[in-house]
């Protein structure tokens, strides 16, 4: 099962779009506290309206708590502005990790430390922007990387 990991996401309503678009695509949610609103929060509900109670979610202490709890062949996909591989040049499989930071920050720098590998960037020609919002990051990611596994082979979709 492909996984979206939000560390210390800010934007309830960011979470609450990521939240549909797991539902919708049977995609694990990773929520690595601390978070910038609370789960009760109105807008995080309406913005995942009524599939909230289908969500497969995971949440996390901190982000070392994550760390700790990934599996040992666990295969991370760390989204960010500041790598120089684009999100499709990789080859994805079905049960990546696929890891977005908060809105105004990003991902800590020490993670490009403890894990040096799989580090993605989705490409913007623009130049006038720091980044995309974050529901439409991971759904670049996420659609790509169902893309690649071809987990929409079988639905009719050509």
């Amino acid at each position: 099962m492909l996984r979206i990991v939000l560390v210390h996401p800010e934007i309830a309503p960011n979470t609450g779009n990521i939240a549909r678009l797991c539902v919708c695509n049977s995609l694990q949610l990773h929520l690595v506290h601390p978070l910038g609103y609370l789960i009760s929060d109105k807008t995080l509900k309406r913005a995942g309206m009524d599939y909230w109670q289908h969500l497969d979610l995971v949440e996390h202490q901190n982000l070392d708590a994550f760390l700790e709890a990934l599996p040992p062949d666990a295969r991370l996909r760390w989204f960010s502005t500041k790598s120089e591989v684009a999100h499709w040049d990789i080859d994805y499989r079905s049960d990546d990790w696929l890891v977005f930071g908060a809105e105004s920050k990003g991902l800590p720098d020490r993670l490009r430390i403890l894990h040096p590998e799989g580090w993605v960037q989705i490409p913007m020609g623009g130049g006038f922007v720091r980044s995309l919002n974050l529901s439409s990051s991971v759904a670049i990611g996420a659609y790509e990387a169902l893309r690649q596994s071809r987990v929409f082979a079988d639905c009719g979709v050509k």
